[in-house]
């Protein structure tokens, strides 16, 4: 039996909500060319890559800790609440996760924003740790996006 847990962090940017979301948003197109350390590719199997119904494959740079590829679904986005749910629907994070599903929402905060990334997921065993590698990359994956819109 698995167990079933949750993960959040709130970080702020310095980066607009706006610019920081259209990023995010066009994550398939830059996240390759901007930090190809973390990623070789992203691409589009099913729908345009933005709309719920779409479908991505990731596949991570070498030195990826337990995830080499990855692919997900977007169930739900709006762009007027700057607001996209995903869920991991194939690849290496599902030998150790049977569910996992990240909610990502970018709200105004004064000149710059914040970013709340949360996480839902069950553990495929006990044995299996809480996903904290995974929320680390997205802490650093966050804060390299506010950097490159600050270095543009």
């Amino acid at each position: 039996m698995g167990t079933r847990g949750k993960l959040e962090v709130d970080i702020e940017l310095k980066s607009s909500a706006d610019k920081f979301w259209q990023i995010i948003r066009d994550s398939t197109t830059i996240f390759p060319k901007a930090f190809p350390h973390d990623y070789k590719s992203i691409e589009i199997l099913e729908g345009d890559g933005k709309a719920a119904g779409s479908v991505r494959h990731i596949t991570y740079a070498d030195g990826s800790a337990i995830v080499k590829s990855s692919v997900e679904k977007i169930e739900a986005a709006d762009d007027a609440k700057k607001t996209v749910t995903y869920a991991v629907i194939d690849g290496d994070l599902l030998q150790y996760y049977k569910k996992f599903k990240g909610h990502i929402t970018v709200t105004p905060v004064g000149e710059g924003s914040e970013i709340k990334w949360t996480a839902e997921y069950e553990k495929a065993s006990q044995e299996v740790p809480d996903p904290t590698i995974i929320k680390e990359f997205a802490v650093k994956n966050f804060l390299e996006v506010d950097a490159y819109i600050q270095n543009a």
